[in-house]
């Protein structure tokens, strides 16, 4: 019998020596031993899973990995990643040979855990274990949506599935019961999840501290959950497949049990196989155990003939291609809308939705920078149809409720999400709808609570991710609710993180301009800081220019002796002090910095420009002080607060740590004495 044959045969019956899976475990075998560090046990173990999958039921072109209408591939359990690496390489895609080779090298296109934008077929970058879940489920969303809101009558262009395999790592993850939980309220008929079952993880078995119930839990959740299925088994898995399409009300959970490292002989079933290479000795019985004779990173090519996608893939996308000119011809600007979105270009009317933002935020007067926030919104939401987001249980209090919300819970084609009390879930399903392509998304907490989200904002940011971060009630002003839901620390801590901007606006002419940067941004996510309590407007010199320069003077005499620095609600108390200072003869300039990002990528002779090196700096901000400390110079001060907060009323709380006029004028007095 050919290979060819006895593929054709075992595509039903599988088997240790199946050669298609072979050459997954192989691949996978190989690369961790040449890297000499890897995971070859979740590949090894998921290799029937994956074959059934990619081989005849996702729907995905290899020459065109970025098809509109593709299914969406996530794998979670991200150290995984040579089972994806494997499956892309085999199945056709621009991933050859040599870059396996190189897993985990430096500069390659195979690291450690795949990455977004670097491997042709990654569609989100997988590290910590459970957002790959989470972005799936925002990807499902991201699909309905953009189906109700564009598919017509005998025009079908949005129709496909999100697929995601996972571990019992992503499981134990509190992110996956938040994500989990929503996916199953929102009814995502098409994710399908695929939990590989082997009981093992870094510290050996499960069952010793992960015991749950696993099935009985996303049952609650509102999934349809198929039990029992050998994971090794191919006629097993595609029949659980085949309920899992059917299934079109609500998600399904496939759990296949499966054994870590299956195929080597004597470390199958045993941890040792999760995070090691396996060794020369235990591949040369592994091989023998498939009846791979073949050397490493050898895969005949008959094999390759049977893996290979990319016939199947063009005939599916050429379809959908014909299918998208019919629908062109008759709606053409629904298919300009739909090709603008998800080019990610902005519409033609987003400077005039600009111009009615900021004239509405200097109509409002003082106000708070949330509100401010709402009424940019509203203006913002008109004129792009693709801003889809919401709050975690704050909504009312975040004020991300415009007048043109309608909750995706009551229509499929809505625009504002209810996320419940899921900070970390609702940040990670932001990056999975904006990865899917077609909306821009915002979500919204407190600023406190931004600790509960940072690791998916951090990931927002290492992707390069369009998505708005609403952090209001952002300092001690917040008064009465204590320490607790006193930010002190989470200004600075998110400016640590690269490539995230972070907006903290004086009024609300700032505030509209930081969410026209946000929405104009096209590499990288921006975190908004705002009030809850009112603040005045300043002057409008310098705003048209502060999407570029990150800051702006408002007060500038030309002979001042120092300069005092503010974000947000203190650059009303810098002005303040200025003026009392400037009626007693001490002239000193005041710059408002809402964004520290865009300033400090400005050249030097332009921060110089707003905040000249030849005189004291003082810096304010209610928050702690070490960031500022470089801007300050040995020379300057930074009034801020290094230590919690308290319970008590605003006013109190601000004269107790020192943000008011008088106590900034003593310091500037204090501060330009010493430097004279």
């Amino acid at each position: 019998m050919t290979m060819s044959a006895t593929m054709e045969r075992q595509d039903q019956q599988g088997g240790l020596a199946w050669p298609v899976t072979a050459a997954l475990r192989a691949l996978a075998m190989d690369a961790v031993e040449a890297a000499k560090s890897g995971h070859p046990g979740a590949p090894m173990g998921m290799a029937e899973i994956a074959a059934v999958l990619w081989r005849s039921v996702l729907r995905h072109d290899p020459a065109d990995p970025r098809w509109p209408d593709r299914d969406r591939f996530v794998l979670s359990n991200g150290h995984a990643s040579m089972l994806l690496y494997g499956l892309l390489h085999l199945t056709g895609y621009d991933l050859p040979i040599a870059e396996l080779k190189r897993f985990r090298q430096l500069h390659s296109k195979t690291p450690g855990h795949p990455e977004y934008g670097m491997t042709p077929g990654v569609e989100t970058t997988t590290g910590p274990l459970g957002q790959g879940l989470a972005n799936a489920v925002g990807m499902a969303l991201a699909e309905k949506t953009l189906a109700a809101q564009f598919n017509r009558p005998g025009h079908t262009i949005v129709d496909h599935r999100t697929f995601v395999f996972m571990g019992d790592g992503c499981l134990m993850e509190g992110i996956s019961h938040e994500a989990a939980s929503l996916a199953g309220r929102l009814g995502l008929g098409k994710l399908i999840a695929f939990w590989d079952d082997n009981g093992i993880s870094i510290d050996g078995k499960v069952e010793e501290w992960f015991a749950d119930d696993t099935p009985a839990r996303f049952r609650a959740y509102g999934w349809q959950v198929l039990t029992g299925v050998d994971g090794h088994d191919p006629a097993a898995i595609a029949a659980a497949v085949a309920l899992a399409l059917a299934a079109t009300d609500r998600p399904t959970l496939i759990c296949c049990r499966t054994t870590i490292g299956r195929g080597a002989p004597t470390k199958q079933g045993h941890q040792d196989t999760h995070g090691a290479p396996l060794g020369a000795e235990e591949i040369a019985r592994a091989r023998a155990a498939m009846g791979w004779t073949h050397p490493p990173f050898h895969v005949p090519a008959d094999v390759y003939a049977a893996w290979d996608c990319r016939p199947r893939g063009k005939a599916l996308s050429a379809d959908w291609a014909t299918r998208f000119a019919a629908y062109a011809a008759a709606f053409p600007e629904l298919a300009a809308e739909f090709e603008r979105r998800l080019a990610g270009d902005l519409p033609e009317g987003f400077a005039a939705a600009a111009d009615a933002a900021l004239a509405a935020e200097t109509a409002a007067g003082s106000v708070a920078t949330r509100k401010a926030g709402q009424i940019a919104l509203a203006a913002f939401a008109k004129a792009l149809p693709e801003l889809i987001g919401g709050s975690a249980d704050l909504a009312h209090s975040n004020l991300t409720i415009h007048p043109g919300s309608t909750p995706v819970t009551r229509d499929p084609a809505g625009n504002q999400i209810f996320f419940g009390v899921r900070e970390f879930g609702m940040s990670a399903i932001a990056n999975g709808l904006a990865l899917h392509g077609g909306f821009v998304p915002f979500v919204a907490t407190f600023l406190v609570f931004s600790d509960y989200a940072r690791n998916a904002v951090r990931m927002s940011a290492l992707m390069g991710l369009r998505v708005v971060y609403v952090f209001t009630h952002d300092s001690i002003a917040v008064g009465e609710d204590g320490p607790t839901h006193q930010p002190i620390e989470h200004v600075e801590s998110l400016r640590l993180i690269p490539g995230l901007d972070v907006w903290r606006p004086a009024d609300a002419a700032e505030t509209a301009v930081a969410w026209q940067a946000a929405l104009a941004r096209r590499d990288g996510p921006t975190a908004l800081i705002l009030t809850r309590q009112a603040l005045p407007p300043q002057p409008a010199e310098g705003l048209a220019d502060l999407p570029v320069t990150g800051a702006r003077v408002l007060v500038g005499p030309a002979d001042a002796v120092a300069t005092l620095v503010a974000t947000g609600s203190e650059v009303r108390i810098a002005t303040e002090a200025a003026a009392a200072l400037a009626a007693e003869g001490v002239p000193v300039r005041v710059v408002s910095m809402p964004c520290v990002e865009r300033f400090e990528a400005q050249p030097a002779a332009a921060r110089a420009a707003l905040v000249p090196a030849d005189r004291p700096v003082v810096v304010i901000e209610a928050g702690t002080t070490r960031g500022w400390r470089g801007l300050a110079g040995p020379s300057g001060r930074v009034i801020g607060l290094d230590r919690f907060g308290e319970s008590a009323p605003e006013k109190d709380l601000l004269k107790l740590f020192g943000f008011t006029a008088a106590a900034v004028a003593e310091v500037v007095r204090e501060t330009v004495g010493a430097a004279a």
